[in-house]
């Protein structure tokens, strides 16, 4: 078999050690390879970065296991061509697998090119991930103390999240914060209200009557603080996330990638800095600024990584799977993908489905009426992160195609098939344009 690299390195990460094999080419055409086991604390790794640079190695490939890749990556990327990957790609023979046949199985697949690597961001950006990712935690737990708030509540007979569409807005808040302080006077709590709120005081009267008992009170009070809590993290976190995009250097654009015509633009002269890059995608409906930060955060900037848009999507996990076998095809489930954006864009398309007058609003509800409406989302997040690639390649805005994009795509094809289906029910249809409004 072809060999592509000559000074080649294969390491079998785990928790606590790391089995290495490194590789070489002689001047004789004769492979030569030594294993080592090293550990996994500071010194250790810095042993095994010099260890690999006896030989001159310059790939190193490792494969992604947990989060324990991570220190040994730190410490091996700039001196070597690192090339993470996945243990699905690389499995072992069963029967003869160990962690040092494992290590040289990595090394031997390196020398002849047999390797995929995985798309690992560089350092600023994978600090921005860690930002984005920990605040999408926080968000969460926050959304998880909210429910367990409505669930005591529910066991109070105070039925308040049955009238007000959020239970921490301005109104139910206070209203909560009375019943804290001891307050059980519907009337005095139903005058809270503020805003169109005021229109339901009945409503509220009947729902703040409950029975709701000292320990309850205090659940109620320190469920409360945790909100507050939680709601000056996510604000820290915000700021954090906007300090390190202003840091962070601009990508170089390449305009014009995949024209439909197939022509490759010029590259940009211009450089595409991160804050931009979040007022961009904010402009795609559904998408707002924290969105478009985790969107950001785990593709980068930089297109090329991505040679099209349907190769985003499919390592996004948004694209249809591949499975066939004897002229038969199999489930066409999506792949598994990146979880972070895949979140944030099932998030993005369900708000998408509810905007007025937009191409993703009409895309939502044509494939929903076939297929559901759950792979109509799936299919919208797909329509969103194609949008969001060309976005970054050709640095432009986000360009709606209309709600009656759909209508008038095959406008001469309908007009006739509504006509003749009119005439088959025994109706003369004459047709006049509708006259412009002035």
């Amino acid at each position: 078999m072809r060999v592509l690299y000559k000074r080649v390195g294969g390491l079998d990460v785990h928790k606590k050690t790391v089995v290495a094999c490194r590789m070489r080419v002689t001047d004789e055409k004769r492979v030569d390879w030594e294993r080592r086991t090293f550990g996994t604390m500071m010194a250790d790794l810095l042993g095994l970065h010099d260890w690999l640079s006896e030989w001159n190695i310059e790939q190193v490939a490792l494969e992604s296991t947990a989060d324990y890749w991570k220190p040994v990556f730190n410490i091996l990327e700039e001196g070597f061509e690192v090339v993470l990957v996945n243990a699905r790609h690389v499995k072992k023979v069963p029967g003869r697998k160990t962690d040092a046949s494992d290590a040289e199985w990595l090394a031997e697949l390196m020398l002849h090119g047999l390797l995929k690597a995985s798309f690992i961001p560089p350092k600023p950006q994978r600090e921005l991930r860690e930002l984005t990712r920990y605040r999408t935690t926080v968000v969460r737990e926050r959304a998880r103390i909210i429910n367990r708030l409505e669930k005591l509540l529910e066991s109070t007979n105070i039925k308040l999240s049955s009238v007000v569409t959020d239970v921490m807005g301005v109104s139910a808040r206070a209203m909560l914060t009375e019943l804290v302080a001891g307050a059980t006077d519907p009337q005095a709590l139903a005058e809270l209200a503020k805003g169109r709120l005021r229109n339901k005081t009945k409503e509220l009267e009947a729902a703040l009557v409950g029975a709701i008992r000292p320990n309850q009170r205090f659940i109620l009070a320190r469920q409360l603080s945790h909100i507050d809590f939680l709601d000056e993290q996510i604000e820290a976190f915000n700021q954090q996330i906007s300090q390190h995009l202003q840091q962070m250097a601009p990508s170089a654009v390449q305009d014009g990638q995949d024209d439909n015509d197939g022509s490759s633009g010029q590259e940009a002269a211009e450089s595409l800095s991160w804050t931009e890059a979040v007022k961009l995608l904010d402009t795609i409906p559904g998408v707002d600024e924290r969105t478009a930060e985790i969107i950001l955060a785990e593709i980068g900037l930089d297109m090329s990584q991505f040679p099209t848009a349907d190769d985003l999507a499919s390592w996004a996990g948004f694209a249809p799977g591949n499975h066939q076998s004897g002229g038969k095809r199999y489930s066409g489930r999506t792949t598994k993908g990146n979880r972070p954006i895949g979140g944030a864009l099932t998030q993005a398309a369900w708000a998408a489905s509810r905007t007025k007058h937009t191409w993703l609003k009409a895309r939502y509800h044509r494939l929903a009426a076939r297929r559901g409406k759950k792979r109509a989302i799936v299919a919208l997040g797909r329509s969103i992160l194609v949008s969001v690639w060309h976005m970054l390649s050709k640095r432009q805005p986000y360009q709606d195609l209309g709600a009656d994009y759909y209508d008038q795509r095959r406008k001469d094809s309908k007009v006739s098939y509504f006509t003749k289906q009119l005439a088959r029910l025994g109706f003369t249809v004459q047709l006049d344009p509708k006259p412009l409004a002035v």
